[in-house]
């Protein structure tokens, strides 16, 4: 009989640390499945094949379900354990397509500023690689702007859809908790000197089901110090894909 108990695939990073925060928001029992995908375990034959072909992580099974993509997953599991826990999706249509555009401007508009700030000052010190300043310097400056429409939006509601926390808010703390265990504090600043936006942050991270992903994630960063193998960055990739050198590859090819 196979195993029916949701399983999340995950690794070091922020979409793994959104799947692992709604898991908690709603109180699911699950089984965590530690994937190195910077030593290329993400890569290998087995995984793009029964997985994710796109080789990346978080990939939920839960029962004969698969899937791949952070919001994918959070959606899924806030529509399919409406029920359960914290109700992470409006019940009014109107206030729903609010947080659904919320979540477009965290992908289209948030995250890619994130995600390079995070590539440049965590991801890359990590694998021994050169900071790009100029990058950082012109993202940051990017980030200011996004961060004044926060600013302004939150003043109006305590959360992005309104005066109840939801997918869209959920999404947005773990690149920001990236942001803030840098050691840039401009970063901190630009965060923290906008009142609304520091009350949202603040709110957010005090809440249970965040200080539990956090310790699963500080495991997830202990498991992956303890197998590192050497790596390489694959520059020619849109996403931050990474390439292992010859010890993950011969894994890959078993």
């Amino acid at each position: 009989m196979a195993d029916s108990k949701m399983k999340l695939h995950c690794g070091w990073i922020f979409g793994n640390s959104a799947a692992l925060f709604c898991i908690n928001e709603k109180g699911l029992d699950f089984e965590l499945v530690f994937v190195d995908w910077l030593a290329g375990e993400a890569k290998t034959k087995t995984f793009l094949s029964t997985l994710n072909p796109f080789g990346e992580v978080p990939v939920l099974e839960d029962g004969d379900l698969k899937l791949f993509e952070p919001k994918a997953i959070t959606r899924y599991l806030a529509e399919q354990y409406k029920d359960d826990g914290t109700n992470l999706l409006p019940d009014d249509p109107k206030k729903r397509a609010i947080m659904s555009m919320w979540m477009e401007v965290d992908t289209n508009q948030f995250l890619p500023i994130a995600s390079t700030l995070i590539k440049e000052l965590i991801i890359k010190p990590y694998q021994g690689l050169a900071t790009d300043v100029t990058s950082v310097q012109e993202n940051k400056e990017k980030l200011s702007e996004i961060l004044n429409i926060y600013e302004t939006r939150l003043g109006e509601s305590p959360y992005l859809a309104g005066e109840s926390f939801t997918l869209a808010d959920l999404h947005h703390l773990p690149p920001i908790d990236y942001l803030l265990n840098t050691e840039e504090e401009e970063l901190k600043n630009l965060i923290y000197s906008r009142p609304n936006v520091a009350a949202w942050v603040e709110k957010m991270k005090m809440r249970p089901a965040w200080l539990k992903t956090v310790v699963m994630k500080n495991h997830i960063v202990d498991l992956m110090k303890q197998r590192r193998l050497p790596i390489m960055l694959d520059s020619s990739c849109h996403e931050l894909t990474v390439v292992a050198q010859k010890t993950a590859v011969a894994v890959g090819n078993i």
